[in-house]
């Protein structure tokens, strides 16, 4: 049995990860939802891992990771397993550059794996035990990046990005691809998840559109014509 202090501000998500440590046979001595109750559970409940969202308030954007990544410092090798809705493989790479005096007692794992129950109280087990644990996918994408910067986005996200740097703000491009600007919206955050472009650095639709431009200067000419 493992002593858990779980992070996660998603009450529902939070509430369902709770149930599932239970039933795995570990008792989760704190569950809070942002990354200050999340040091001070730590402080006060010594527990043997730490289970908490990229992502939490008051910013919303890596909150928990920097709190994980505290506690390491300040606790020497507390196992932390990470979880992330998206392949942001900065955070990962941040996660295990960062994670203290050595990568033991580290993971990182897409949210889409805990539905995979006994996958994830595998990674959870493992991580206590001071293994790295790394999402297969995280993985996949890395060794994607070999190729090209923009290679992980679908079709309709290179049709987004394209018509942004041409300039066209978001209700242009929704127009012109005849969609809604909500779902432009929702493609655009895709684009800069998957470019790893985090809102601290800045205009991140003009980042995203200078990686298109070094993509496409990087493009091997057409063929000649026969």
């Amino acid at each position: 049995m493992l002593r858990v202090v779980l992070a996660e501000d998603a009450v529902l998500l939070r509430a369902g990860l709770a149930e599932l440590l239970a039933r795995g046979g570990h008792e989760v001595v704190a569950a809070v939802g942002d990354a200050p109750a999340l040091k001070r559970a730590v402080e006060s409940e010594a527990p043997d891992i730490v289970v908490t969202d990229v992502r939490m308030p008051p910013g919303f954007r890596d909150e928990g990771l920097k709190a994980a990544l505290e506690l390491r410092a300040r606790h020497r090798d507390l196992p932390v397993l990470v979880l992330s809705q998206y392949v942001a493989t900065a955070y990962a790479t941040q996660l295990l550059s960062g994670g203290g005096t050595s990568l033991t007692g580290l993971g990182y794992l897409l949210k889409d794996r805990v539905g995979e129950v006994a996958d994830f109280l595998d990674a959870l087990r493992r991580v206590a035990a001071g293994e790295t644990v790394v999402d297969p996918e995280v993985v996949r994408v890395l060794l994607a990046r070999r190729t090209r910067p923009l290679a992980r986005l679908t079709p309709r996200e290179h049709e987004v990005l394209a018509l942004m740097a041409q300039g066209l703000t978001n209700q242009a491009v929704a127009h012109r691809l005849a969609v809604t600007e909500a779902s432009v919206v929702k493609h655009a955050s895709n684009i800069f998840a998957k470019l790893d472009l985090d809102p601290a650095e800045g205009n991140r639709r003009v980042l995203a559109v200078l990686a298109h431009l070094r993509d496409s200067a990087t493009e091997e000419p057409p063929p000649p014509a026969p």
